[in-house]
């Protein structure tokens, strides 16, 4: 340990450099976040598309940024430890008050990895763990907003109220009938609270910005009502004239967990202190990592930093080793988990079977196109990390023989840091939530007797019944890919999984591509009778050529799944559908993709 000192000038400016840059970063993160208002106003759905793809490169843009003006101001990487340890010291200090101080240190962390060598990854040097609490912290300027806002209606205001909350966020585009709608939800309020007795702490408590996404703003808060809490959203949309209305009013933590689902894009929310906004969203969602929420703010660094010391805290007080993942084999990714921990780790191999005509680079821009896009739910997000270190006796031997045989330029073994512990160093991976495999959760309603129409009983029942939702999950979350310009490219059950709450959602990126960027077409009539029965595919086909027809053979042998998914989802094996979606895509139109079912919807007419 270096001494305490705070006597080098020097450590001082390169710390206030390093403020200096995450304050740059943070302003213009929150300048894009707060014009998603006007946007959303003004029906630029291409332009909220556009900005939330170009928001997501801001923080490394400004890292890169801050780390070129350290070592050209400061030759940086050339200063001794004990220096580098007082830049710590010295932007502890600078954090004293500040609104954003878990992003900040996050920040430093990043400048500080790509100049410093790994052997000084930890405390001494960076915030391993952080340095600064986020509790209580509060807007206290006159002219800033609070976190939330809180209004205490009777029950003959409520409604009142409800147009209040509406009414605060000064939404400059008329409502088509926002006392209408106010009843609407009023009615959805006093559903809710019809048995209850109103309690002198009765409540709607109601976060100061809307959350963007899409094409809706959402009103979050909470009803509280003696020792209940009941998290509620607003989703506010246009309507087919370009007036605003309420679509919906969702309620309790699975509706929230819905909405703020990882397989969704990140919100634009206009936050002063970031950290009061997940201590309320958390209040709504206890189950909810604070890492994801961060993820689903669009502070997707701050959610890696976070899930990352969460696994070294499960790794700490856990002892089972890392695996192959069970399940089929992918040709182009290594899959591998930790039984104990709810993710799976993936690895593009270095190899690739000769039918995969695809290149390390490409497969890493799949990724991060599917991290740019609107993933309406149906596209899993994917944490990316590189120099991951882990101890090699938690690996079991066969992973090891697997990473050396298919990725052996992602691996490394050694005691690299000259500490005696023998270490795994993987270069580059992905880390996912992980689900029931689409084609396990299927087999497992087969081995139960779903396939067998003939069988009777609870079981068979139940299975037939999982059958079922699983196939018509799966039609849908290709349909809501469609709409939202995505081809899969590999739509094998094998390549989407099942969440907790039943959705299915695509996770094999490799081979994806905008559906405007494709070719459908339909299988030309054969010429002749050794044409119809050639084995060998007798037309031509162009590189971006799709053929929906021929999806039957290799999706739909089990007679089961064929019957259900030609019921709701035949259209999918016909080239017409493809083509108009990508034709009104090309057009301009942006499609409505709802986070939640269209049952909870106050009307069912589509909003434009």
């Amino acid at each position: 340990m270096f001494p305490q000192r705070l006597d080098s000038p020097l450590a001082y400016d390169i710390a206030k450099a390093m403020m200096d840059g995450f304050n740059r970063h943070y302003r213009l993160f929150r300048t894009e976040s707060a014009r998603a208002k006007h946007r959303f106003e003004t029906g630029d759905w291409h332009g909220q598309q556009r900005a939330q793809r170009e928001r997501i490169e801001f923080y490394d843009l400004r890292v890169l940024e801050c780390t070129m003006r350290l070592e050209k101001e400061f030759k940086a990487g050339a200063q001794a430890m004990d220096v580098w340890q007082q830049v710590k010291l010295h932007y502890i200090g600078l954090l004293v008050d500040h609104r954003q101080p878990e992003l900040a240190e996050t920040f430093f962390n990043s400048v500080t990895t790509k100049i410093l060598h790994r052997t000084h990854f930890h405390n001494d040097f960076i915030f391993v763990r952080p340095a600064v609490s986020t509790e209580y912290i509060e807007n206290e300027e006159p002219e800033s907003k609070p976190t939330y806002r809180a209004w205490y209606p009777s029950r003959e205001t409520l409604g009142d109220s409800i147009a209040q909350v509406i009414a605060s966020f000064d939404l400059q585009r008329e409502f088509e009938d926002l006392p209408r709608d106010a009843a609407y939800v009023l009615s959805a309020f006093s559903e809710r609270m019809a048995q209850a007795t109103l309690r002198a702490n009765f409540q709607i408590q109601v976060l100061s910005s809307l959350f963007y996404r899409n094409k809706g703003a959402y009103v979050v808060g909470k009803i509280i009502n003696g020792f209940t809490e009941v998290p509620f959203a607003l989703p506010i949309l246009h309507n087919t004239h370009g007036k605003l209305r309420i679509d919906a009013c969702l309620f309790g933590e699975d509706d929230m967990q819905m909405l703020f689902s990882f397989a969704r894009a990140y919100f634009m929310v206009d936050m002063e202190v970031p950290s009061a906004y997940v201590q309320f969203l958390r209040s709504l969602m206890p189950r909810k990592p604070r890492a994801e929420i961060y993820n689903a703010l669009g502070l997707a660094k701050q959610g890696k930093t976070l899930f990352y010391r969460d696994f070294l805290f499960h790794l700490r007080h856990s002892s089972d080793k890392f695996r192959i993942a069970p399940g089929i084999k992918g040709m182009v990714m290594l899959v591998f988990d930790l039984p104990s921990f709810p993710f799976v780790f993936k690895i593009i191999k270095d190899y690739y079977p000769p039918q995969k005509d695809t290149t390390r680079e490409q497969i890493k821009g799949k990724y991060q196109l599917v991290k740019q896009h609107d993933r309406v739910g149906r596209m899993a997000d994917t944490l990316e990390y590189s120099e991951v270190a882990f101890a090699r006796s938690r690996f079991e031997d066969e992973l090891i023989a697997e990473i050396q045989k298919f990725a052996p330029s992602q691996l490394e073994i050694s005691d690299r840091d000259g500490d005696g512990q023998i270490e795994v160093i993987i270069k580059h991976l992905y880390i996912e939530r992980r689900m029931i495999p689409l084609n396990i959760y299927l087999q497992e309603a087969f081995d139960a007797g779903g396939a067998n129409t003939a069988a009777t009983g609870e079981a068979a029942d139940k299975a037939r019944v999982q059958i079922e939702r699983g196939v018509v999950e799966y039609g849908n979350a290709i349909k809501d890919l469609v709409a939202a310009n995505i081809f899969p490219g590999d739509m094998l059950w094998k390549n989407f999984g099942v969440t907790r709450n039943g959705k299915v959602v695509f996770y094999d990126y490799d081979e994806i591509e905008y559906i405007t960027d494709c070719n459908f077409r339909r299988v030309p009539a054969a010429r002749n009778e050794e044409e119809e029965l050639s084995g060998e595919v007798w037309y031509s086909v162009g590189p971006k050529d799709v053929f929906p027809e021929t999806f039957g053979p290799f999706l739909l042998g089990n007679p089961a799944v064929r019957e259900v998914f030609m019921r709701h989802h035949g259209d999918l094996l016909d080239a017409a559908f493809w083509q108009a979606h990508k034709e009104r895509i090309a057009a301009g139109h942006v499609h409505d993709v709802f986070p939640y079912e269209a049952n909870k919807r106050f009307e069912q007419t589509p909003s434009a």
